[in-house]
């Protein structure tokens, strides 16, 4: 079985700026910045036959290179506790149009749809053990923050296998989003 996700990888000069943020709340997991990405879709556990019909769902896919931002620091919480912090990515049509096309070819090959609602974001920790107090202060103090936008000129198709410290993400197929020349 491999275990798979879509996602945006970071260029490097944006998961330095990610990391600049990481640190100063106790109990707090940071993510490494090697593992920084913005999730486009979790397919999670599926045979090797299934990861085929992924890739090529996956090379059908036309869309068009764009700007994205990370803007603003958040929280998720599940059951009324706080479970990770983020950095949010600045919603956008070409961005919007991405994911939707992503989602939908994935169903295409029989995957079931996802139950989430998409949003944009690059997680920083998991926060299950970190006093909210200290949660809220963090998100407060970083509100404004705001990187420096980068080109998307792809998506990735990534392997994830889970590790003591933190999950291993492999990249295995990028698919360059193109430019449509006007004929």
């Amino acid at each position: 079985m491999l275990r798979l996700f879509v996602a945006l990888a970071l260029p490097a000069s944006l998961r330095a700026e990610i990391a600049g943020l990481a640190g100063g709340i106790p109990g707090a997991r940071w993510v490494p910045p090697e593992n920084y990405h913005l999730t486009l879709r979790f397919i999670g556990e599926i045979e090797p036959w299934r990861a085929q019909e992924v890739d090529d769902a996956l090379a059908a896919i036309r869309a068009r290179p764009f700007t994205l931002r990370l803007a603003g620091v958040g929280t998720f919480e599940k059951a009324g506790r706080i479970q990770s912090l983020w950095v949010g990515a600045e919603r956008n049509d070409a961005l919007t149009h991405l994911q939707t096309k992503v989602e939908t070819a994935l169903q295409r090959v029989g995957l079931a749809p996802e139950r989430k609602r998409f949003s944009p974001h690059v997680t920083l920790a998991r926060t299950d053990r970190a006093a909210p107090e200290k949660l809220m202060a963090f998100v407060q103090a970083y509100n404004l923050f705001r990187a420096t936008p980068v080109e998307v000129e792809h998506f990735t198709l990534f392997s994830s296998r889970l590790g003591k410290e933190a999950s291993v993400y492999t990249p295995e197929v990028d698919y360059d989003l193109v430019a449509r020349v006007a004929a």
